[in-house]
């Protein structure tokens, strides 16, 4: 007898091909972690470009008539969020989010755009997302307090969000620090993928492709390419206009109490600076190339990450073992350990005794600071930055494909959720480049 019943509509259709996904991949991981991964056959993922039009309609009808928290329950119900069905879109409308924060009142900073591009940096709160005018970029120091705002005319830092001004500081020349009587053609100012104000407000970390700096009341101190190594290209014959200033895969972090500055980029190793600017760890790589540094809350423990490709390795240090440290590549010295093999990390947190990354393949993955699987969580999409409330009950993070998501730690997971902890999405932001709004599923 042929089947009767009305053909599934596109939600519908949409409902049911996240959850079986979902389901069969959890399924899978459970088995794998379980049994071992030979033999095993990933789930198939449901073909679902052509609901996309249909989902789209009713996101931006969700997102019609002001702030509802229950409509907005309600669409996540009935379209629950999945990365597989928005893949066909991505390299269209993707952006990358290089910065946000998690403020005191839950609502969010972002910055919209990669470093390179104009970008914007945005205020989202009740439902809304708001254009902070004038401001390129942000950041915020380790211990929550003090904001630096990158402008066209400088950078301000301010005491809270939106609290008085404490500091003003000026571009660097991209070209400071360098050798005396080098020639180059001069640059215009760098493009920050990272702005870090100290915790006490004065001085604010660098992070650009141009170079690495400390801006302070004087000025500013390149840390990275550091003098030393330019100066020995000189000697080593390399001509001014061949001479390699720039960074590539550049990252930064400051220590909770201000003491500790770790850098980076693609060439050499991890290094380790004091608060007064001094060298003092170059720590071997356990890959290839240096990519990813983050201090925990607490400040003692350091994480290293470097990547080969999409996957890579974390090193963990205790600071205590900072001063004098100093390890070749792929070193098995026990002060250096390899904490997670396998990620390579773009965004990083911790809470607790445990690191929480951000993956190049879309997934969260917890472990301990003595190398411990806790758990794993997929969003999709590489991830770009990422922050944790200070209670640790609330994390969000970013991703290149123009998304921010609201995680509920330590809740109970839905259904439609892939992961293996107990956490629960529960709001997502698409900052793409063709819609007119940002849109809140």
């Amino acid at each position: 007898m042929a089947d009767s019943s009305p053909p599934l509509s596109p939600q519908q259709q949409w409902h049911r091909a996240v959850m079986i996904y979902a389901k069969g991949v959890n399924r899978y991981v459970e088995t794998g972690n379980r049994e071992g991964w030979k033999g095993l056959k990933e789930p198939y993922m449901p073909r679902t470009e052509k609901l996309l039009e249909a989902w789209q309609a009713a996101l931006e009808e969700s997102n019609r008539g002001g702030h509802d928290p229950a409509r907005r329950a309600a669409f996540r119900q009935d379209w629950p969020p999945a990365h597989f069905p928005l893949s066909p879109l991505l390299d269209q409308q993707g952006q990358m989010i290089p910065a946000l924060a998690l403020l005191d009142d839950g609502s969010l900073l972002a910055r919209i755009g990669a470093p390179y591009q104009a970008g914007s940096v945005v205020h989202i709160a009740d439902g809304q997302s708001q254009v902070l005018e004038q401001v390129e970029f942000f950041g915020v120091c380790p211990q929550r307090r003090y904001f630096a705002w990158g402008r066209a005319e400088g950078i301000q830092v301010t005491d809270g969000w939106n609290g008085p001004l404490v500091a003003s500081l000026a571009w660097p020349d991209p070209l400071a620090g360098l050798p005396e009587g080098l020639e180059l053609e001069a640059r215009e100012r760098p493009n920050p993928s990272a702005l870090i104000p100290f915790p006490d407000g004065r001085r604010v970390l660098l992070v650009s492709a141009d170079g690495i700096f400390v801006l302070h009341a004087e000025g500013a101190t390149r840390l990275l390419r550091r003098l030393e190594d330019i100066e020995q290209d000189l000697k080593d014959g390399v001509v001014a206009d061949d001479l390699n200033i720039g960074l590539c895969m550049e990252h930064g972090a400051v220590s909770p109490d201000g003491q500790w500055i770790a850098v980076g980029e693609q060439c050499g190793s991890h290094l380790v600076y004091d608060a007064q600017l001094r060298l003092v760890a170059q720590i071997g790589p356990g890959s290839e190339y240096p990519h990813f540094a983050c201090f925990n809350r607490r400040g003692d423990r350091l994480l290293l990450n470097a990547c080969h490709f999409y996957n890579g390795a974390s090193l963990g240090v205790a600071v205590a073992d900072l001063p004098g440290l100093s390890t070749d590549f792929y070193s098995d010295d026990p002060r250096t350990p390899v904490l997670q093999d396998g990620a390579r990390v773009y965004a990083a947190t911790s809470r607790g005794d445990e690191f929480i990354i951000g993956d190049a393949y879309g997934y969260l993955r917890a472990f301990s600071e003595t190398g411990e699987d806790r758990w794993q969580h997929y969003v999709g999409s590489s991830f770009s930055a990422m922050d944790i409330s200070p209670d640790g009950k609330t994390l969000v993070a970013a991703t290149y494909a123009g998304i921010i998501v609201r995680i509920a730690l330590d809740t109970a997971r839905p259904d439609w959720q892939i992961g293996t902890g107990e956490h629960h999405e529960v709001e997502r932001w698409l900052f793409w480049k063709d819609f007119a709004q940002p849109l809140q599923w």
